[in-house]
């Protein structure tokens, strides 16, 4: 992604939970500024248990309600159960594929990653797939290009 932009830094996932915060961060960033999102991410990285996988998977009903009152996050009720769904997801789909990466790389390149990522993850769409596979270094397009393959102009502000 375009560095004009403020564009986060690639990270190499050392674990699940590096994963599932980025893509977290994807969720909550869809629709919102990114620097509202930035801004708050210490407090909800807190708030959402670190984004460990099977503690944010097992979420309670009640605990959930809780976050969803809670200042320290985006408190979008429809966005904090997609993250609950999305953990349950990469749980079972690293254990699938003996780890996230190899899930990731299974897809033959990077539209069939993002057909499927599309298809398993909520609140993920084109630019959330894009943002999340361009900071857990995955393969992506130029971004100029991806921007020209679907039709969206690009901004330098």
């Amino acid at each position: 992604m375009p560095r004009t932009y403020g564009a986060p830094e690639k990270i190499q996932p050392q674990k699940l939970a590096d994963y599932l915060a980025v893509m977290s961060k994807a969720v909550f960033q869809t629709g919102m500024s990114w620097q509202v999102v930035e801004k708050k991410w210490p407090q909800i990285l807190e708030a959402m248990r670190g984004f460990e996988p099977l503690a944010v998977a097992s979420l309670t009903e009640v605990e959930l309600e809780q976050l969803s009152r809670d200042p320290r996050v985006i408190r979008n009720r429809r966005k904090l159960e997609a993250i609950v769904d999305n953990a349950r997801q990469m749980v079972e789909l690293d254990e699938q594929h003996a780890g996230f990466r190899n899930y990731l790389r299974s897809h033959g390149g990077f539209e069939g990653t993002v057909g499927d990522l599309r298809k398993r993850f909520r609140f993920l769409g084109e630019l959330g797939c894009y943002y999340f596979l361009w900071v857990v270094d995955e393969q992506v397009p130029e971004y100029d290009d991806w921007c020209a393959s679907r039709g969206i102009e690009h901004r330098h502000d």
